[in-house]
């Protein structure tokens, strides 16, 4: 049983979408979400069927619209006016059902683009919040979907609590490489206030992802913008000492060796285990060994 309420969206112009969850329930986000680059998003609740995940996901690799995925999926379920479940996919054809058994309040709502669907929660205005929220921000898809949960949640939420969320953001247009095509894919399985511990991952996942760009843009040889990105990276996530190496090692391969060494020099001090770090680096040859570089670690 997943009691909860969910999202699920597509946003085209960003090429985009995903989905997130919260319930009063351990690990929401392992059963309830499912969405794949390329193909759509599927969430399936109420008394669940798991199975309604990855074979919705299958349905549409093989062309089936939304209505036709959830139509084909509830008419072989026996237990069908228990089940609750939303499919979207990439053009962002929207369907979604709720069964006359799920426990009240239980509805959907679907905009352009999206859906808001739930169960044994407060009332239409968990609902209601939802779509509005959605509707109304003009930000990146995740802080949408983010936002979406946070006003469901003010609205009165589930009726027994907080206890998971989940949120995933996949490319529409899939590349084939996981490092791309999953943009953001996060989960809280057991807390107290998952909705703010949440909004906290998806914070550092910004930050790392950020980090990440910077590196692609190293390699291409853009050393400004890399710099810039980094700066961004360590911006969002200023407890995030991995960023700040991180960035000490990319303004050394970029020519701005002082402030590296200055920072490299507060990093190893606050936590020795960077100076092995970067001693493996110019072993590894992940580096140059340099004499700027060697005097730190003597340093430490």
């Amino acid at each position: 049983m997943v009691g909860t309420y969910s999202i699920i969206a597509v946003d085209l112009e960003r090429n985009e979408m995903g989905a997130a969850v919260q319930s009063h329930w351990f690990s929401v986000g392992n059963i309830v979400v499912w969405a794949e680059a390329g193909v759509g998003v599927v969430a399936t609740q109420s008394i669940v069927n798991g199975r309604y995940g990855p074979l919705g996901l299958a349905m549409l690799r093989n062309r089936l619209n939304p209505k036709e995925v959830i139509e084909a999926m509830t008419s072989i379920d026996a237990a069908r006016e228990y089940r609750q479940v939303a499919v979207i996919n990439t053009i962002g054809e929207t369907h979604a059902y709720t069964g006359s058994k799920c426990i009240p309040f239980a509805g959907h709502r679907i905009g352009k683009g999206f859906s808001v669907q739930a169960n044994l929660v407060e009332g239409q205005e968990v609902i209601d919040s939802m779509y509005e929220a959605f509707e109304s921000n003009e930000g990146n898809l995740a802080d949408r979907l983010m936002t979406a949960l946070e006003n469901a949640e003010k609205a009165g939420g589930d009726i027994r609590g907080s206890q998971s969320a989940a949120l995933i953001v996949v490319k529409i247009n899939a590349t084939g490489d996981p490092l791309i095509d999953k943009v953001i894919d996060i989960r809280v399985d057991d807390n107290p206030n998952p909705i703010y511990e949440l909004k906290r991952l998806l914070r550092i996942q910004k930050a790392y992802n950020k980090a990440n760009e910077a590196e692609q843009l190293l390699s291409r040889g853009l050393k400004d913008e890399a710099l810039e990105t980094y700066e961004h990276a360590c911006s969002l996530a200023p407890e995030a000492s991995e960023l700040r190496f991180w960035k000490a090692i990319t303004l050394f391969n970029c020519g701005e060796k002082e402030e590296a060494k200055a920072l490299l020099r507060k990093e190893i001090k606050e936590n020795a285990r960077y100076g092995k770090l970067l001693k493996r680096l110019i072993n590894s040859r992940f580096l140059e060994t340099l004499d700027e570089l060697e005097k730190i670690l003597e340093e430490s």
